[in-house]
Parts: structure tokens; sequence; C-alpha cells
């Protein structure tokens, strides 16, 4: 289909729409993040008359956030790290083996990808409270719990998203590797994997992206000590005061890493999610 001139002003106009939906309220944060209080409570201006970069400060000491960056840090690189892992030898044994109940298996996990997540917010914080009383390990209010949680959320589809891609690697590679004497885990490890790499980092960000962001969980599971960003951002707005301009420059701070994560990997994140094979 060649392009005609209706349909590239089309285009444009649907970019520039699309681009104003992205880029207003992106420029609304930063101003505001950028104004003292009042102006933020003020009548809305464009332009910030009394720019000030005191939010970006006072941020780090009305509430904790240092440390609820630390918590969500530390349990969304260990739940990526993890659900990566187990997703890696997984989706190798769905793509390389066929064993009795494969199909089953695979259309198991596709298929908890279409219920909402509250739906096992409940049957999970039983299932926590019952495995503490039996093996005295507490999972509710600490950050083991919620790697657990984030870990069942992401490994679905990682898991479906690695076995297409190891599909896609011819297994003459895994036969070549296992005459050099390699064995399967070698041959996953030495051969398969590096040609898997832009699936690896895509479902890698994934992951990350889903645990960084998630609230209903871990409003649920945590508690002061262990509370991640998206749950602390939340005790900006007290009963008296609601510090606009801090929260705005928090959302921005918390935000750095998945921004700075994705362009470093956008590439293969994209060719993770667009390439199916090995050319």
């Amino acid at each position: 289909m060649h392009d005609t001139t209706g349909f590239k002003v089309f285009r444009v106009i649907t970019v520039t729409v699309l681009a104003v939906f992205t880029l207003v309220p992106l420029y609304v944060m930063v101003g505001s993040s950028l104004k003292p209080l009042g102006d933020v409570r003020g009548a809305f201006t464009w332009w910030p008359t009394n720019l000030t970069v005191q939010p970006f400060i006072d941020m780090w000491s009305t509430v904790p956030l240092a440390r609820y960056f630390l918590n969500s840090l530390i349990v969304s690189t260990a739940a990526t790290i993890a659900s990566v892992a187990i997703a890696i030898f997984a989706a190798y044994a769905v793509s390389r083996h066929r064993f009795k109940g494969r199909g089953v298996f695979t259309t198991t996990v596709l298929s908890t990808q279409m219920f909402p997540g509250v739906l096992f917010l409940l049957p999970l914080f039983v299932i926590f409270v019952n495995f503490t009383q039996t093996f005295g390990v507490q999972l509710i209010g600490t950050r083991l719990g919620l790697i657990i949680t984030y870990l069942t959320f992401s490994l679905p589809f990682a898991i479906w998203m690695l076995a297409g891609y190891f599909d896609g690697i011819p297994r003459e590679l895994d036969e070549a590797a296992r005459v050099d004497g390699c064995s399967h885990i070698g041959a996953l490890l030495r051969v398969v994997l590096p040609a898997a790499r832009p699936g690896v980092i895509a479902v890698s960000i994934y992951a990350f992206m889903t645990a960084w962001g998630e609230v209903l969980f871990a409003s649920v599971l945590t508690n002061d000590a262990n509370r991640t960003l998206s749950i602390g951002l939340r005790e900006y707005s007290t009963q008296i005061n609601v510090y606009w301009n801090q929260v705005m420059a928090a959302s921005l701070v918390v935000s750095v890493p998945v921004v700075i994560g994705f362009l470093l990997l956008q590439k293969q994140f994209v060719a993770g999610l667009t390439s199916g094979s090995v050319k």
C-alpha cells in the first residue's frame, strides 16, 4: 500500500494528538514540581512565575522517600531476577521437549493472564497467613512476600514469551552443542540463551515495570518498614495538607529508573517483542 497525501496528513494528525496527550500531562507535572506550594494551589498557569527546586529537596524529608525507593528497588530487582531465571528454564523445557501435559501447562499459563489481579488478593493473603502459621516464615509485611507476589505476576507472560522466542531458535544449535559435549543445561546457557538475549531483556523490563508500579498488593502486604514507592507517595497527602509540588517532584524522581532502563535497552526490548526467530 503506497502512501497518499491524505494518509500522510492523517498520520501526522494522529501522531500529533497522541504526542499532545502524552506530553501535556508530563509538562504539567514538571511545571508543578518547580512551583512553590502556594502557586500550585492557586490559579493554574502554564509557566511557573516563581521557579524553585525546593520541592525536590523537601520531598526526601517530608516522607522517608529514600527508604521507600530502596524497598522498591530491592523488591523489583529480586522479583525480576527470580521470574526471568525460572521462566528461562520453564520456557526452554516447553520449547525443546514434548512431555505429557505440555498443552495443558501452556494453556494454564496463558489463562492466568485473563483474570484481574484483584481476584487473587484474598486467596494469596490467606495462603501467606497459613504458610506463616505452618512454617513460621513471615510473608505478610515483608519484602519476601512482595517478591513472591510479583514473581507470580510476571512469570506466566515471561514463560509464554520466551517459549515462543526459543521456538524460533534453530534446534541445530542445541544439537551442535550436545555433540561438543554440553548437557541440556549447558546448551541452554552457552548457545541458546545468548541468541535469545533480546527476548530475555524484553521480559526483564516487563517484570521490573510490573513490580515497580504495582499498588494494590503493596498496600496490603507491606507495613511502614518495607513500604514501596507506589504506596509511599500517598503520604504526601495528610489530614491538613497536600504537598502537590512534592508529589509531582517525587513522581518524576521515581520514574527515572524505569525511563533510563528503557532508553538504554529499547532496541533489545523492541527486538524481543517483535522478533521470534534468529536470522
